[in-house]
C-alpha cells in the first residue's frame, strides 16, 4: 500500500472516531434511543466490518480469493452506508457537525475505494494465500482501531436489541389530571422537560402553546402552536395556564462571569415578559407554573429539606430566589402561581444522567467525591404529571418541590445506576480535578446536595410513578417496562416520607 493511501486510511479512522464519540454517543447519544434501532444495528455490522478491514490491511496482504473477499467487503460497505444516509434522515435531524462530518468521510472513503480496489484487484490474480505483513507503527494503529470499532460494533448490536425495551410509557396518561380541554402556554417547550410535556398534553387533547426561538425546525406533535416571540400571541388567546421552563442551560458550561449573567438574565427577562404577556390578555390564566429549582435551599447537605425551609447563599441560591421574586409579580394579576423547585430530572434523552450513561456501559463509573452528598432526583415522567397536577388542583400555591419521596446519597445512586446497567460503578472521580476545572459549578452541583422532600405534592395528594432510583433507573436503561404507577405502594412511601419530613 502506498503512503497516500495509508493516510487517507488513518484520516478516515480519526474522523470515524470523532462522529462515534462526538455525535453518536457524546451530542446524539444515539444507543439510548427507541428510535434508532435500525441506525444502530447498521453501525454495528459496519463497525465489525471495519475491524476485519484494519485488520487485514495493518497486517497482511491478501491475495487470490482473499483479496476478492476484501473487495467484496468494501462493496457491502458501501451499501451499508447508503442505507444509513437514509436511514439518518428518516429517523432524526442530524445536527451541521455531523452532516459534514459524514460528507468528509464518504468523500474520503471514496478515494479511499479509487486506491484500494485496483490493488486489491491486481492481487486477486495471484495465488490464494495471505502472507503476513508489518508496516511499523501503522500496523498498530489498525489494530487500535479495529478494536475499537469491535467494541462499540457490539455495543451498538445490543443497543439495537434494547431499543424497543426503552418505549417510553403513553404521554397521554401524564395529562390525565386535567379534565377539561385546556389552551396552556409553554416555554422551553423544545427542552429535555418541555417537550415530552407537550407530547403529553397533545396526546390527552389539549392545545399546546409553545415558545421556540424557531418554530420552522422544532418538530412538535398536532396541534401545538408554535411562536417565535410573545409579542406575536394576540390579547384574544385562550391561555388557561403557562409554564415556564425556558432559560440558559446551567450545566453544560463552566460558570464563567458571562456564563452566570446568561443564566440569570436568561431566566429574569423571560419572566418579566410573561408578566406582561398576562397584563395585556382580555383573560388571564388561571395559573403560572415559574420554573426554579432545589438549587434555591443552597448546599444544606443532609438536612431534611420542605419547601418551608430558607436557603443558605450560593450563586444557585441567588438565582432561583431571583428567579421566584421575578415570577411574584404575577400574583397582583389575580394569577395563581407555584413555583417548581427542580431536582434532577432523570431520563436517558438528557441531563446529567443522559451524559453517565456511557461511562457507566462501559464500566468506568463510579462516585463523585466522597460520594456522601445527597441527590435529590424526579424522574422525567414524573415532573410532567406533577406540572400538571399542579395546573389542575387550586390548593397548590408556592413553592412546590419537584422530587422524589426517596433522595439518595451519590453513592447510592451511582451504585444503583451500576446494578441496572449490569456494570461496576467502582471508579470514583476525585473531587480535586472537578474543582480545578469546574470551580464553582462543581462545587454547588457536583459535589455538594440538598435532601429535598416533596411535601407540597405529597400533602396534595400526587402519587409518585417512580418513588425509588432502582423503579426509575430500571426504566430508563429498559430492564422493565413502564407501567401504571403501584398507588399502594406509592401510598406507604407517601406516608413514609410526611413522618421523615415531621422528624
Amino acid at each position: 500500500m502506498t503512503g497516500w493511501l495509508w493516510t487517507l486510511v488513518m484520516i478516515q479512522m480519526a474522523m470515524g472516531a470523532f462522529d462515534t464519540l462526538y455525535h453518536h454517543e457524546g451530542t446524539e447519544r444515539l444507543a439510548w434511543r427507541a428510535s434508532q434501532r435500525i441506525e444502530l444495528m447498521l453501525h454495528g455490522v459496519r463497525n465489525l466490518l471495519y475491524a476485519l478491514l484494519f485488520l487485514a490491511l495493518g497486517w497482511t496482504e491478501p491475495r487470490g480469493v482473499w483479496a476478492i473477499a476484501l473487495i467484496g467487503l468494501l462493496l457491502v460497505e458501501l451499501f451499508i452506508t447508503l442505507w444509513d444516509f437514509v436511514e439518518e434522515d428518516r429517523s432524526r435531524a442530524l445536527p451541521a457537525t455531523e452532516r459534514v462530518t459524514h460528507t468528509l468521510l464518504t468523500l474520503n472513503y471514496g478515494v479511499i475505494l479509487a486506491l484500494l480496489v485496483p490493488l486489491l484487484a491486481g492481487w486477486a490474480g495471484d495465488p490464494t494465500a495471505m502472507p503476513p505483513a508489518r508496516h511499523g507503527w501503522l500496523s498498530w494503529a489498525c489494530t487500535i482501531g479495529a478494536a475499537g470499532v469491535t467494541i462499540f460494533g457490539l455495543r451498538d448490536l445490543a443497543a439495537a436489541r434494547r431499543a424497543p425495551r426503552l418505549a417510553e410509557a403513553d404521554p397521554a396518561n401524564l395529562a390525565s389530571a386535567l379534565l377539561d380541554r385546556h389552551s396552556i402556554l409553554i416555554t422551553g417547550g423544545t427542552g429535555f422537560i418541555g417537550r415530552r410535556l407537550v407530547a403529553a398534553l397533545a396526546a390527552a387533547g389539549h392545545d399546546p402553546i409553545v415558545l421556540t426561538r424557531d418554530p420552522k425546525s422544532a418538530a412538535l406533535p398536532a396541534p401545538a402552536r408554535l411562536f417565535a416571540r410573545l409579542d406575536d400571541i394576540p390579547s384574544h388567546c385562550r391561555i388557561d395556564a403557562i409554564v415556564n421552563l425556558a432559560g440558559e442551560p446551567i450545566s453544560d458550561a463552566p460558570w464563567t462571569r458571562r456564563k452566570r449573567q446568561r443564566i440569570l438574565r436568561s431566566r429574569l427577562v423571560l419572566t418579566h415578559d410573561l408578566r406582561r404577556l398576562i397584563a395585556r390578555l382580555d383573560r388571564k390564566p388561571e395559573v403560572f407554573v415559574s420554573g426554579s429549582a432545589i438549587g434555591i435551599y443552597g448546599m444544606r447537605d443532609a438536612t431534611p429539606l420542605t419547601e418551608a425551609d430558607g436557603g443558605t447563599p450560593c450563586f444557585s441560591q441567588r438565582l432561583c430566589a431571583a428567579w421566584e421574586a421575578a415570577a411574584k409579580e404575577v400574583e397582583p394579576l389575580g394569577v395563581r402561581l407555584v413555583a417548581l423547585r427542580t431536582g434532577l430530572v432523570l431520563a436517558a434523552e438528557g441531563g446529567m444522567l443522559a451524559r453517565m450513561l456511557t461511562p457507566f456501559e462501559f464500566g468506568l463509573g463510579g462516585r463523585f467525591g466522597h460520594g456522601q452528598q445527597v441527590m435529590s432526583w424526579i424522574h422525567r415522567d414524573d415532573i410532567v404529571r406533577l406540572i400538571v397536577h399542579a395546573i389542575a388542583t387550586p390548593s397548590i400555591a408556592g413553592p412546590l418541590n419537584a422530587t422524589a419521596p426517596t433522595p439518595v446519597t451519590n453513592a447510592e445512586f451511582t451504585a444503583a445506576l451500576g446494578r441496572a446497567l449490569r456494570r461496576p460503578a467502582i471508579l470514583p472521580v476525585p473531587s480535586a480535578p472537578l474543582r480545578t476545572m469546574l470551580g464553582d459549578f462543581a462545587h454547588e452541583l457536583l459535589l455538594s446536595g440538598q435532601n429535598v422532600l416533596p411535601r407540597a405534592a405529597l400533602d396534595s395528594g400526587f402519587a409518585f410513578a417512580y418513588p425509588t432510583i432502582a423503579e426509575a433507573l430500571d426504566i430508563i436503561v429498559g430492564n422493565r417496562r413502564p407501567a401504571r404507577p403501584d398507588f399502594a405502594q406509592t401510598e406507604a412511601v407517601r406516608e413514609e416520607a410526611i413522618l421523615r419530613t415531621a422528624a
